[in-house]
């Protein structure tokens, strides 16, 4: 069994070195074998093998260069993995005090400071509700419906 992972293994690195060796290279030798075809099809008419021939090397070259990408970003993974984020710290104290700002600690109603979350929760509650019950009142004073179902609901 240990010889058979050990084969399964080097044939891995073989296909890993044919298929991904200098991927890179590869990529801008088709990219300058297509450039060289296309500026041959502007001077001349491409025959229907080079026509052929240019399809194949744009899929291939589409192909090779989805390859490089996922292994850059899968390269790029394993580097963040190992060596972390050198911002994490910074991004989290960035959060963390845009959180404090954004937070209400304290609020100033009627010349008194109401402090606490409990409090300054029901004092804008309260705020609100009585916004929104004068404005229904209104509402209601200008269409006349005093008798609406809506109306005893809400009260």
């Amino acid at each position: 069994m240990k010889e058979k992972l050990n084969l399964i293994k080097i044939a891995l690195k073989e296909w890993h070195l044919t298929h991904t060796n200098n991927l890179p290279g590869r990529i801008q030798s088709l990219k300058s074998q297509i450039d060289g075809l296309e500026s041959r099809g502007e001077v001349n008419v491409l025959s229907e093998e080079e026509v052929d021939e240019l399809h194949s090397m744009s899929n291939y070259l589409h192909l090779l260069s989805r390859e490089n990408a996922s292994i850059t970003w899968q390269q790029s993974r394993l580097l963040w993995l190992r060596d972390g984020d050198a911002n994490s710290k910074y991004f989290h104290s960035i959060m963390s005090g845009r959180h404090r700002r954004n937070a209400i600690s304290s609020i100033l109603v009627d010349n008194n400071l109401v402090e606490g979350v409990n409090n300054v929760r029901e004092v804008v509650y309260n705020h609100f509700r009585n916004h929104f019950f004068a404005l229904l009142d209104l509402r209601w004073i200008i269409y006349n419906f005093v008798d609406c179902p809506l109306w005893r609901v809400l009260t």
